[in-house]
């Protein structure tokens, strides 16, 4: 919002559709629902993790089961309740069903998708990317009709593809690392996630061949905003972005244990930040 959508709309003098503390409640809502899904996720696999992780289990640790469900529904209806606040005070509309349709899918996921192959993987990282595309959602439903602004809105939401993009595929790579440091306990209790039905080697094949077109098409875009001599920019994305993922194709080879792949989890999660943080250099340059 603050380093693309605002300065991209004030050069044809448009003000936000969300803003001030409906902006603050739109973020708690993301943050509700997704600690939501992080809760639900962790009461149903609670075995799994016993064996995954048993130094970080928190449910029937720290919170008894019946406080996890109920936490879990807590946070769900904060996170729709302020969709539907919204919806009656601004000027975007249907954000109740959209929050309502990742509470379902959160929640699908922890009892049922998330031990199929592929498809629990793609549906967590097309939500990370739905984390971004709900601001462009917001902010240009009712502007696209407009001749004056038209480019303006074409912008924004080209821009933030690109960071939905960026979000999709990092996510993907990470959500399969992590199916490779949790296969033991996956294995036990029946899940059918892609190091168990491919394999680690063929589960490898495709995080390296995801890294590579993430690799590539940043450095695409590192060429393109050289042309405007976007230097900064450059410079922190080969630094801080590209390197990393250098890095973690690298390792990821060699990688034989789950302490290995926790490694590599924890340096995407890092990548993903700094990818985040690159959009400082559009409100930079805009």
């Amino acid at each position: 919002m603050y380093c693309i959508v605002h300065p991209v709309f004030a050069t044809v003098g448009v003000t936000a559709n969300i803003k001030g503390l409906n902006f603050i409640l739109l973020m708690l809502s993301s943050v509700t629902i997704a600690a939501a899904g992080y809760i639900i996720n962790d009461y149903f696999d609670l075995n799994i993790d016993l064996i995954n992780k048993p130094d970080k289990l928190v449910v029937d640790k720290i919170i008894s089961r019946r406080w996890v469900i109920m936490w879990h529904l807590l946070l769900s209806s904060i996170g729709v309740a302020l969709a539907i606040y919204l919806d009656f005070t601004s000027p975007v509309k249907f954000l109740t069903l959209a929050n309502l349709a990742c509470v379902g899918f959160l929640f699908l996921y922890s009892i049922s998708l998330k031990k199929k192959l592929l498809t629990g993987n793609i549906l967590i990282s097309l939500l990370t990317a739905w984390v971004i595309l709900v601001i462009t959602y917001a902010e240009t439903s009712n502007l696209l009709r407009s001749i004056n602004i038209a480019p303006s809105t074409t912008k924004v939401t080209r821009i933030s593809f690109l960071y939905a993009g960026f979000a999709f595929i990092i996510s993907l790579i990470r959500e399969v690392v992590k199916d490779m440091e949790d296969i033991e306990g996956d294995r036990k209790y029946n899940c059918y996630t892609m190091p168990i039905a491919w394999g680690i080697n063929t589960s490898k094949v495709f995080v390296s061949v995801w890294l590579v077109v993430l690799i590539a098409a940043l450095g695409i875009v590192q060429v393109y905003v050289l042309q405007f001599k976007w230097w900064w920019s450059a410079g922190y994305c080969i630094l801080f972005i590209i390197f990393p993922l250098l890095y973690i194709f690298k390792n990821l080879l060699k990688a034989n244990t789950s302490r290995d792949y926790h490694k590599l989890s924890s340096l995407i999660k890092l990548t993903m930040f700094t990818g985040i943080l690159s959009m400082i250099f559009f409100r930079i340059y805009l």
